[in-house]
């Protein structure tokens, strides 16, 4: 088992693992991890594959689910942060209700 990789937060756009540009489309969206992953499973299930093909899929769905986990740490990290922020009493004492 991977020890987690550090979470790098950008203004842009967080992307597990890395900072990139918006313009940088080659690290799929959760969404578009997720989908590709589940259709990996589909192919795999369905079955009729070469070994060869079977390694392939498998190793992708391995690094699909990768990215996958690391988005939902990425996004527990992001909320753990909001919520802990929302706790902290405000320092002037000027609450605003």
């Amino acid at each position: 088992m991977q020890c987690p990789r550090p979470v790098v937060w950008s203004v842009p756009r967080w992307v597990p693992s890395r900072v990139v540009d918006v313009a940088d489309e080659k690290t799929p969206s959760y969404e578009q991890a997720r989908e590709e992953l589940t259709e990996v499973v589909r192919r795999l299930e369905a079955g009729g594959l070469t070994l060869e093909q079977s390694i392939e899929l498998w190793e992708r769905g391995e690094k699909l689910a990768s990215l996958c986990e690391e988005w939902l740490q990425g996004a527990r990290v992001k909320l753990a942060a909001a919520m802990a922020q929302r706790r902290q009493p405000d320092p002037a004492g000027d609450a605003p209700f």
